[in-house]
Protein backbone atom coordinates (compact mmCIF):
# COMPACT_ATOMS: atom_id res chain seq x y z
CA UNK A 1 0.00 0.00 0.00
CA UNK A 2 1.51 3.25 -0.94
CA UNK A 3 2.09 6.27 1.92
CA UNK A 4 1.47 9.82 1.01
CA UNK A 5 4.75 10.88 2.27
CA UNK A 6 3.72 14.27 1.41
CA UNK A 7 0.66 14.50 3.99
CA UNK A 8 1.97 12.25 6.83
CA UNK A 9 5.48 12.60 6.95
CA UNK A 10 5.89 14.60 9.93
CA UNK A 11 3.12 12.54 11.84
CA UNK A 12 5.92 10.91 14.60
CA UNK A 13 7.01 14.45 15.02
CA UNK A 14 3.78 14.90 17.44
CA UNK A 15 5.32 12.48 20.27
CA UNK A 16 8.85 14.51 20.18
CA UNK A 17 10.26 14.57 23.64
CA UNK A 18 11.77 17.92 25.40
CA UNK A 19 14.62 17.91 27.73
CA UNK A 20 13.70 20.71 30.73
CA UNK A 21 16.22 22.35 32.67
CA UNK A 22 16.41 20.96 35.88
CA UNK A 23 18.53 23.59 37.55
CA UNK A 24 18.41 27.37 37.36
CA UNK A 25 20.58 30.34 35.82
CA UNK A 26 20.68 33.11 38.45
CA UNK A 27 20.87 36.08 37.30
CA UNK A 28 24.24 37.94 37.21
CA UNK A 29 24.40 40.02 40.31
CA UNK A 30 27.32 40.28 43.42
CA UNK A 31 27.33 37.13 45.30
CA UNK A 32 30.00 38.22 48.33
CA UNK A 33 30.49 40.98 50.33
CA UNK A 34 33.77 42.88 49.11
CA UNK A 35 33.58 46.24 51.28
CA UNK A 36 33.34 44.45 55.17
CA UNK A 37 36.95 43.02 55.17
CA UNK A 38 37.97 46.46 54.18
CA UNK A 39 36.68 48.27 57.40
CA UNK A 40 37.42 47.48 60.95
CA UNK A 41 34.86 44.76 62.39
CA UNK A 42 33.03 45.07 65.50
CA UNK A 43 32.08 41.40 65.78
CA UNK A 44 28.34 40.63 67.18
CA UNK A 45 26.89 43.55 68.59
CA UNK A 46 24.12 43.40 71.16
CA UNK A 47 21.81 46.33 71.62
CA UNK A 48 20.33 48.93 69.20
CA UNK A 49 23.75 50.35 68.62
CA UNK A 50 27.49 50.61 69.41
CA UNK A 51 29.63 53.00 69.97
CA UNK A 52 33.06 54.47 68.12
CA UNK A 53 35.69 56.37 70.64
CA UNK A 54 38.30 58.98 68.83
CA UNK A 55 40.82 61.11 70.71
CA UNK A 56 42.28 64.18 68.78
CA UNK A 57 46.16 64.45 68.43
CA UNK A 58 48.55 66.06 71.20
CA UNK A 59 51.87 68.11 70.79
CA UNK A 60 54.62 68.06 73.27
CA UNK A 61 55.61 72.02 74.06
CA UNK A 62 58.82 73.48 74.96
CA UNK A 63 59.76 73.89 78.77
CA UNK A 64 60.70 77.78 78.95
CA UNK A 65 62.03 77.78 82.81
CA UNK A 66 62.70 75.09 86.10
CA UNK A 67 60.01 74.87 88.04
CA UNK A 68 57.51 76.13 86.03
CA UNK A 69 53.45 75.10 86.35
CA UNK A 70 52.83 72.42 85.10
CA UNK A 71 50.75 72.37 81.61
CA UNK A 72 47.94 70.15 81.12
CA UNK A 73 47.19 69.31 77.49
CA UNK A 74 43.83 67.05 77.23
CA UNK A 75 42.96 65.65 74.20
CA UNK A 76 39.76 65.63 72.71
CA UNK A 77 37.84 62.92 72.81
CA UNK A 78 34.27 62.03 71.30
CA UNK A 79 32.33 59.35 71.18
CA UNK A 80 30.18 58.39 67.98
CA UNK A 81 26.91 56.21 67.82
CA UNK A 82 26.52 53.54 65.01
CA UNK A 83 22.64 52.31 65.08
CA UNK A 84 21.76 48.75 63.90
CA UNK A 85 19.47 48.36 61.11
CA UNK A 86 17.44 44.90 60.81
CA UNK A 87 16.60 43.26 57.58
CA UNK A 88 14.29 40.55 56.15
CA UNK A 89 13.71 38.18 53.34
CA UNK A 90 10.95 35.86 52.98
CA UNK A 91 10.20 34.14 49.93
CA UNK A 92 7.15 31.56 49.91
CA UNK A 93 7.24 28.04 47.79
CA UNK A 94 3.38 26.66 47.12
CA UNK A 95 4.16 23.05 47.85
CA UNK A 96 1.62 21.86 45.26
CA UNK A 97 4.21 23.22 42.47
CA UNK A 98 7.22 21.25 43.87
CA UNK A 99 6.24 18.05 41.71
CA UNK A 100 4.93 20.17 39.03
CA UNK A 101 9.04 21.34 38.57
CA UNK A 102 11.73 19.37 37.27
CA UNK A 103 13.77 21.62 38.86
CA UNK A 104 13.32 22.37 42.51
CA UNK A 105 14.16 26.33 43.57
CA UNK A 106 15.32 25.73 46.76
CA UNK A 107 18.63 25.60 46.96
CA UNK A 108 18.53 28.71 44.36
CA UNK A 109 16.23 30.89 46.49
CA UNK A 110 18.72 30.30 49.04
CA UNK A 111 21.52 31.34 46.70
CA UNK A 112 20.14 34.56 45.65
CA UNK A 113 18.77 35.44 49.91
CA UNK A 114 22.52 35.50 50.54
CA UNK A 115 23.54 36.71 48.06
CA UNK A 116 21.33 39.67 48.30
CA UNK A 117 22.55 39.89 52.08
CA UNK A 118 25.80 40.38 51.19
CA UNK A 119 25.32 43.27 49.47
CA UNK A 120 23.37 44.46 52.28
CA UNK A 121 26.16 44.68 54.11
CA UNK A 122 28.19 46.71 51.74
CA UNK A 123 25.43 49.18 51.88
CA UNK A 124 25.79 49.58 55.34
CA UNK A 125 29.91 49.94 54.56
CA UNK A 126 29.52 52.08 52.25
CA UNK A 127 26.83 54.48 53.73
CA UNK A 128 29.43 54.39 57.08
CA UNK A 129 32.21 56.02 54.95
CA UNK A 130 29.77 58.81 53.52
CA UNK A 131 26.86 59.59 55.22
CA UNK A 132 27.11 61.45 58.70
CA UNK A 133 27.49 60.03 62.13
CA UNK A 134 26.07 60.88 65.19
CA UNK A 135 28.74 62.04 67.69
CA UNK A 136 28.99 63.76 71.39
CA UNK A 137 32.05 65.03 73.38
CA UNK A 138 30.45 65.13 76.83
CA UNK A 139 28.45 62.35 79.24
CA UNK A 140 25.23 64.46 79.06
CA UNK A 141 25.61 66.61 75.48
CA UNK A 142 23.25 65.62 72.58
CA UNK A 143 24.75 63.94 70.24
CA UNK A 144 25.05 66.30 66.75
CA UNK A 145 25.84 64.60 63.38
CA UNK A 146 29.38 65.11 62.02
CA UNK A 147 29.97 65.19 57.98
CA UNK A 148 32.43 64.48 56.00
CA UNK A 149 34.26 67.71 55.31
CA UNK A 150 34.27 69.65 52.41
CA UNK A 151 38.05 69.24 52.33
CA UNK A 152 37.81 65.62 52.42
CA UNK A 153 35.42 65.45 49.11
CA UNK A 154 37.43 65.91 45.69
CA UNK A 155 34.51 67.27 43.21
CA UNK A 156 33.54 66.35 39.98
CA UNK A 157 35.04 69.51 38.20
CA UNK A 158 32.94 68.41 35.39
CA UNK A 159 35.30 65.54 34.62
CA UNK A 160 35.44 61.61 34.83
CA UNK A 161 37.14 60.42 37.17
CA UNK A 162 41.04 61.32 36.11
CA UNK A 163 44.64 60.26 37.56
CA UNK A 164 44.88 64.17 38.58
CA UNK A 165 42.05 62.93 41.24
CA UNK A 166 43.33 60.02 42.57
CA UNK A 167 46.58 61.21 43.33
CA UNK A 168 44.83 64.29 44.96
CA UNK A 169 43.14 61.26 47.27
CA UNK A 170 46.40 60.20 47.95
CA UNK A 171 48.24 63.13 48.71
CA UNK A 172 45.37 63.75 51.47
CA UNK A 173 45.88 60.47 53.00
CA UNK A 174 49.81 61.44 53.00
CA UNK A 175 49.03 65.28 54.68
CA UNK A 176 46.24 63.64 57.28
CA UNK A 177 49.51 60.75 58.67
CA UNK A 178 46.95 58.57 57.32
CA UNK A 179 48.77 56.37 54.72
CA UNK A 180 51.06 53.22 54.78
CA UNK A 181 53.80 55.40 56.25
CA UNK A 182 51.46 55.06 59.27
CA UNK A 183 50.58 51.53 59.19
CA UNK A 184 47.01 52.01 57.13
CA UNK A 185 45.73 49.67 54.74
CA UNK A 186 44.42 52.22 51.54
CA UNK A 187 41.39 50.97 49.73
CA UNK A 188 39.25 52.61 47.06
CA UNK A 189 36.18 51.85 45.28
CA UNK A 190 35.96 51.43 41.74
CA UNK A 191 32.91 50.65 38.86
CA UNK A 192 32.34 49.80 35.69
CA UNK A 193 32.92 53.86 34.26
CA UNK A 194 35.97 54.24 36.39
CA UNK A 195 36.95 51.20 35.00
CA UNK A 196 36.63 52.41 31.68
CA UNK A 197 37.98 55.68 31.72
CA UNK A 198 41.09 54.50 33.39
CA UNK A 199 42.13 51.91 31.00
CA UNK A 200 41.31 54.59 27.87
CA UNK A 201 43.30 56.95 29.97
CA UNK A 202 46.41 58.02 27.76
CA UNK A 203 47.99 60.05 30.56
CA UNK A 204 49.06 56.93 32.08
CA UNK A 205 52.24 55.11 31.72
CA UNK A 206 52.81 51.66 30.56
CA UNK A 207 53.98 50.96 34.25
CA UNK A 208 50.60 52.04 35.19
CA UNK A 209 48.83 50.35 32.36
CA UNK A 210 50.42 47.13 33.77
CA UNK A 211 48.98 47.86 37.10
CA UNK A 212 45.55 48.49 35.63
CA UNK A 213 45.36 44.81 34.64
CA UNK A 214 44.84 44.12 38.26
CA UNK A 215 41.00 46.02 37.65
CA UNK A 216 40.14 44.02 34.78
CA UNK A 217 40.44 40.97 36.81
CA UNK A 218 38.80 42.79 39.89
CA UNK A 219 41.90 41.42 41.98
CA UNK A 220 41.45 42.55 45.54
CA UNK A 221 45.26 42.23 46.28
CA UNK A 222 46.75 44.04 43.58
CA UNK A 223 47.75 47.30 44.91
CA UNK A 224 48.03 51.16 42.60
CA UNK A 225 48.66 54.28 43.65
CA UNK A 226 48.86 52.64 47.02
CA UNK A 227 44.98 51.71 47.24
CA UNK A 228 43.48 48.19 47.02
CA UNK A 229 40.84 48.14 44.36
CA UNK A 230 37.35 46.95 45.27
CA UNK A 231 34.76 46.71 42.84
CA UNK A 232 31.50 47.69 43.77
CA UNK A 233 28.72 48.96 41.52
CA UNK A 234 26.56 50.63 43.60
CA UNK A 235 28.03 53.94 43.90
CA UNK A 236 26.00 56.71 44.80
CA UNK A 237 24.72 58.23 41.58
CA UNK A 238 23.59 62.64 41.20
CA UNK A 239 22.24 63.01 37.68
CA UNK A 240 25.52 62.43 35.98
CA UNK A 241 27.75 62.63 39.07
CA UNK A 242 28.97 59.00 40.73
CA UNK A 243 31.21 59.62 44.04
CA UNK A 244 33.12 56.79 45.07
CA UNK A 245 35.51 56.84 48.08
CA UNK A 246 38.75 55.89 49.17
CA UNK A 247 39.71 55.22 52.75
CA UNK A 248 41.43 53.71 55.33
CA UNK A 249 40.35 50.41 57.21
CA UNK A 250 40.45 51.75 60.37
CA UNK A 251 38.36 54.67 58.96
CA UNK A 252 34.73 52.68 59.86
CA UNK A 253 33.35 50.11 62.18
CA UNK A 254 30.81 47.20 60.75
CA UNK A 255 28.83 45.10 63.58
CA UNK A 256 26.91 42.51 63.70
CA UNK A 257 23.43 41.37 65.53
CA UNK A 258 23.69 38.07 67.32
CA UNK A 259 20.04 37.65 66.24
CA UNK A 260 19.21 36.20 62.76
CA UNK A 261 21.82 36.14 59.71
CA UNK A 262 20.98 32.42 59.25
CA UNK A 263 18.45 30.96 56.40
CA UNK A 264 15.15 29.21 58.18
CA UNK A 265 12.71 26.80 56.01
CA UNK A 266 9.38 26.04 57.35
CA UNK A 267 5.90 26.13 57.18
CA UNK A 268 3.20 28.23 57.19
CA UNK A 269 -0.31 26.72 58.54
CA UNK A 270 -1.47 29.92 57.96
CA UNK A 271 -0.81 30.42 53.94
CA UNK A 272 -2.13 26.86 53.49
CA UNK A 273 1.08 25.34 54.29
CA UNK A 274 3.05 27.29 52.19
CA UNK A 275 6.86 26.82 52.51
CA UNK A 276 8.28 30.02 53.82
CA UNK A 277 12.13 30.35 53.44
CA UNK A 278 13.54 33.32 55.65
CA UNK A 279 16.54 35.35 56.39
CA UNK A 280 16.82 38.20 59.08
CA UNK A 281 19.55 39.98 59.70
CA UNK A 282 20.89 43.51 61.69
CA UNK A 283 24.09 45.44 60.80
CA UNK A 284 25.38 48.77 61.61
CA UNK A 285 28.21 50.99 60.58
CA UNK A 286 29.84 54.14 61.20
CA UNK A 287 32.78 55.99 60.79
CA UNK A 288 36.19 56.45 62.76
CA UNK A 289 37.88 59.52 61.76
CA UNK A 290 36.63 62.05 58.99
CA UNK A 291 40.63 62.33 57.99
CA UNK A 292 40.76 58.89 57.22
CA UNK A 293 37.83 58.76 54.74
CA UNK A 294 38.29 60.38 51.04
CA UNK A 295 34.72 61.01 49.00
CA UNK A 296 35.80 61.10 45.05
CA UNK A 297 33.28 62.68 42.39
CA UNK A 298 33.31 62.00 38.73
CA UNK A 299 30.89 62.95 36.06
CA UNK A 300 29.81 60.35 33.84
Amino acid sequence: MSQDFATNEATLTAAFVQQFHDTYDLAAQQNESRLVAAVESRGDVEGASFTINDMAAVEMEKTTSRFQDTKWSLPEVGTRIAFMEDFDLHIPIEPRDLYKLKAEPQNAYIKQMISANNRCKDRIVYRALIDAVMRKTENNATPAPVSLPASQIILDGGANITKAKLTKAKALFRKNECDEKNGEQLFIAYNADMLETILNDTTLTSADFLKVEMLQDGAVATNWLGFTWIPYEALDLDTDVYTTVAWCKSAAHFGTGIAGNSVDIGKRRDKNNTIQISLSSAYGGGRANEQKVVGVKFKV
